[in-house]
């Protein structure tokens, strides 16, 4: 998909990048009341994820698979990747990326909205975060009521 062009989603949200120069949007989502993000142009689709095949043998951070328009995607739980117990997949949203010409589904408690950041506004992720959740943080931004993580894609997708 090309950057300039708006990405629908079939939650029927337009995420049509809208940064200026200086500025990265990024698509929101909690888990477990955290604010999480991850850049825009990263994302393929956003999605309610419906018939989730189980994938054999598969670490427990996979939650299976599904068909996205005749693709197979995998499917990744991110709770259990942060290591907190698995969400509950008829309540749980999907945020479509790619990943190495593969496409891979993050589940995620809660979609949130696409928010324009000044590269001035990102700090180094502190030590007091969690291990496992530092790991995969590129940054943290504090916003006025909360504090976002900024989620490095690729090394959450490294199983």
């Amino acid at each position: 998909m090309e950057a300039e062009n708006a990405l629908t989603t079939t939650t029927g949200r337009n995420l049509q990048p809208t940064s200026s120069v200086g500025t990265e949007d990024f698509v929101t989502f909690e888990i477990e009341d955290q604010l999480f993000g991850i850049p825009v142009l990263k994302i393929q689709d956003i999605l309610k994820p419906e018939k989730i095949a189980s994938v054999p043998l598969a670490p427990p951070e996979i939650r299976g698979s599904i068909n996205l328009r005749g693709r197979i995607v995998t499917v990744i739980d991110v709770r259990v990747r942060l290591g907190l117990k698995p969400g509950n997949a008829d309540e749980s949203m999907g945020v479509t990326v790619e990943h190495h010409h593969d496409l891979y589904t993050l589940l995620v408690d809660k979609i949130g909205d696409v928010i324009s950041l000044a590269s001035s506004a990102f700090d180094k992720a502190p030590d007091t975060l969690d291990p496992k959740w530092r790991q995969f943080a590129v940054s943290v931004v504090r916003l006025e009521k909360r504090l976002m993580v900024v989620l490095d894609v690729e090394r959450m997708l490294e199983i």
